[in-house]
């Protein structure tokens, strides 16, 4: 289940760097999620930490990402070994 970000967004500026995999980053209008990167901080948080920090609540679950929190767990063990095998 990837997050998203829905245009109620005000960029605030406080989740990007709040997001332990580098998932969120600026659009054209507002900010956005990367679904490919988002494991709504399964491995690293036991909560969603944008989802924590956001003002205005704009930060649901991504219809189009439905996952299970086994496949958040396996995408984060592959993020981890892509970032070891990057340094």
């Amino acid at each position: 289940m990837a997050l998203m970000i829905t245009d109620e967004c005000i960029n605030c500026d406080v989740c990007e760097p709040e997001c332990p995999n580098q998932a969120i980053y600026l659009g054209v209008e507002i900010y956005e999620i990367n679904p490919d990167l988002c494991t709504e901080c399964v491995g690293h948080y036991d909560e969603p930490q944008c989802v924590q920090v956001c003002p205005v609540a704009c930060i649901p679950v991504n219809p189009q990402h439905i996952e299970t929190k086994e496949s958040l767990w396996q995408k984060y063990q592959q993020l981890q070994m892509q970032a070891k095998s990057n340094s």
